[in-house]
């Protein structure tokens, strides 16, 4: 048997098993989607939202890439986003970042990962850049690495904060709030590092008074 057919069997028993404990189950689930987050992870496979938070599918809409990060760029995002705030009502978005992430790493030393990866992890490197003499005097590598993890995901946040659809629904309907989270691989804890309310002020050239 290959590995993927493994995957197709235990779809079949996972359904089967949700039908036997609630024949309504996926009846409820194909009509009703009004999930209160927005999730915003790492594509890591050790960091699933669902079960880290011990929530059911319907409940968290997710989107996921490398460092979860929030690039102003990234059209799949940004509809992520839009679609989130602007259609589902979402009350909260969650940024959450996971010590000992590969991506981190990645961004932290000078190897050549070729084009695409390349670009990507510029954006980390801008965060290291930002902050580089808070980082450069940490001198053990373990906790420099952990300490950009945490100042990955507060500025992740803070992009958030940038976009003009994230302060219209500030500024009319007093959502969403923001979340900037670090999940420890370790003990499978989730640390709250970093928050914004609706109507935080940020740096005055980001914010729009047109809205």
């Amino acid at each position: 048997m290959f590995s993927y057919e493994k995957l197709l069997l235990q779809n079949k028993a996972w359904a089967a098993e949700k039908e036997a404990e609630d024949p309504t189950y996926f009846n409820k689930l194909e009509h009703i989607q009004t999930p209160e987050f927005l999730w915003i992870g790492c594509s890591d496979s050790r960091v699933p939202a669902n079960e880290i938070t011990g929530t059911n599918p319907g409940e968290i809409f997710v989107h996921r890439n490398v460092a979860n990060l929030v690039v102003n760029t990234d059209v799949n995002l940004g509809s992520v986003i839009d679609y989130a705030v602007n259609h589902l009502k979402i009350r909260h978005i969650i940024v959450c970042g996971h010590y000992g992430c590969g991506g981190i790493k990645a961004a932290m030393n000078n190897h050549d990962y070729r084009t695409v990866l390349n670009k990507w992890l510029r954006n980390i490197k801008d965060v290291y850049r930002l902050h580089r003499d808070q980082l450069d005097a940490v001198t053990n590598p373990d906790e420099r690495a952990d300490l950009l993890v945490e100042l990955n995901v507060r500025e992740q946040v803070l992009n958030l904060a940038k976009t003009s659809t994230i302060q219209k629904a500030w500024k009319h309907e007093n959502r969403p709030y923001l979340h900037g989270w670090v999940y420890r691989l370790k003990n499978g804890v989730i640390k709250p590092i970093f928050e914004m309310s609706p109507g935080t002020h940020i740096d005055p050239i980001y914010e729009y008074d047109d809205l």
